[in-house]
């Protein structure tokens, strides 16, 4: 099994869903989010050698109903009108294709849209870098890290895909999701 279950391909997916009942408000990011018909089991956060990052629409072509999915999800629900709450998976790829690269995922209360993801993509190049044997200051900027990076030559590209939403002012319970998901086709 082992070279089989290598994904080739991932998408990125989010979405957000509001109901009186927690579990439904999940079940409504996950429609909004495009992999409700999916039985979804959560990985840790290693971006594949040679795996190639595709657009959603294209990767929810690959996908059946009932299908086993692979994907690494972050998620976050509040039933407080008004909470600021948002959900973010990070990755970062290495320039050498045959390396991995890392996935990252945050949750968080309180923080924008963009925060939260450069959050969570600044995280997923941290973990690259260190294994890569980048040096950088902790302590630098995400934007001074970036460059570092960038200068290395060793990771070609970071991104996160980031979904954000205000709790319901009516108090229902308010769901986010962001998810990449691996396709082994």
């Amino acid at each position: 099994m082992g070279k089989d279950m290598v994904p080739k391909r991932i998408f990125f997916t989010k979405g957000v869903g509001k109901h009186r009942e927690r579990l439904t408000s999940f079940e409504l990011a996950l429609r909004d989010a495009g992999i409700a018909a999916q039985n979804l089991v959560r990985v840790s956060s290693i971006f594949p050698p040679q795996c190639k990052l595709i657009a959603r629409s294209q990767g929810l072509k690959y996908l059946n109903p009932g299908e086993v999915v692979f994907a690494v999800v972050a998620e976050n629900s509040t039933h407080e009108p008004h909470r600021l709450l948002a959900a973010s998976i990070g990755v970062a790829i290495p320039a050498d294709r045959n390396t991995y690269g890392y996935l990252s995922e945050h949750h968080s209360f309180g923080e924008t849209e963009d925060a939260a993801g450069d959050y969570a993509e600044e995280l997923a190049a941290e973990m690259l870098a260190t294994t890569l044997n980048v040096e950088f200051d902790p302590d630098r900027s995400w934007d001074e890290k970036k460059e570092i990076y960038r200068i290395s030559n060793k990771i070609v590209r970071t991104a996160n895909v980031t979904q954000s939403a205000v709790g319901d002012k009516r108090g229902l319970w308010t769901t986010v999701i962001a998810s990449a998901i691996f396709i082994f086709d």
